[in-house]
């Protein structure tokens, strides 16, 4: 895959993309969006990457939109429809693999909202993080006024959102708006970590039926959320998968896993 605004790199499973735009603080702009969300769709499809790991290049994560003097920064995405931004089907969450978000620097704006839909979020503990849109004359995006009261609670994400302020990697951690705040260099290795392991010790395929039911509750009940869970958790117990991870651990042994998500997943039920 050959892009201009990120890079990316396969090994041992777990894919690793860069945001690259350094000398702009990995500003996002539209060909960064196009080019994660190729990356994203073709990596889904790759059943040998196990875990899809985004960071940055240089001391940001992502700065937010690319501003300009004169004001437009925000031009290119005004024509977007409301079907074309719900039919888009490569955001982070969508994904059949986990995505987990290396904040090793800032994350500003849509820098922080895509970090948002991923599944995990590792963070700078010195690093600024802002829901800056009220402070630049637009909303927040990328569903946050759906995933951010249920990651943090309506409270804090009313004074995050509506306020826009900055806070800090330690504060972030500490009201749960992402998993642990580490140093900066501490980031990306620690998230590679978490990876290794969903890599080497987890089923592909229990892991995208477990992640679509994790980001699909947001919009369900416990009944109907249980409902679908016991349907699903029957017809995994059914499959080779079952077996292997059992005996994988009573012989002590990485397990050696049969289904593929890109070919074995069920039909979801109604």
């Amino acid at each position: 895959m050959n892009f201009e605004t990120i890079r990316c790199r396969i090994e041992d499973s777990i894919a690793v993309i860069t945001l690259n735009r350094p000398e702009r603080m990995n500003a996002f702009n539209v060909r960064m969006g196009n080019e994660l969300a190729e990356a994203f769709a073709e990596l889904d499809l790759d059943d040998e990457v196990r875990v899809i790991v985004v960071t940055g290049e240089g001391r940001a994560f992502c700065a937010g939109a690319d501003l300009d003097p004169e004001g437009q920064a925000f031009k290119a995405f005004a024509s977007r429809s409301g079907e074309e931004v719900r039919d888009r089907p490569m955001d982070p969450w969508r994904l059949r693999k986990p995505v987990i978000a290396a904040m090793n620097g800032h994350a500003v704006g849509v820098g922080l909202t895509m970090a948002m839909q991923c599944d995990i979020r590792f963070a700078n503990e010195d690093a600024k993080y802002s829901f800056a849109f009220v402070r630049r004359g637009v909303i927040p995006e990328l569903a946050s006024h759906v995933i951010v009261p249920k990651v943090v609670g309506m409270g804090l994400a009313a004074e995050l959102l509506l306020s826009g302020r900055t806070i800090h990697g330690r504060e972030a951690a500490e009201i749960g708006l992402v998993n642990r705040a580490m140093p900066g260099d501490a980031v990306l290795p620690a998230a590679l970590e978490l990876a290794k392991d969903i890599a080497v010790n987890t089923a592909p395929v229990s892991v995208a039926i477990s992640k679509r039911l994790l980001w699909e509750s947001i919009g369900s009940t416990i009944p109907e959320e249980q409902r679908i869970e016991s349907s699903l958790f029957a017809w995994v117990s059914r499959k080779p998968d079952s077996i292997e991870g059992v005996k994988a651990f009573i012989e002590k042994r990485e397990p050696r896993w049969n289904l593929k998500p890109s070919e074995d997943l069920p039909d979801w039920p109604e």
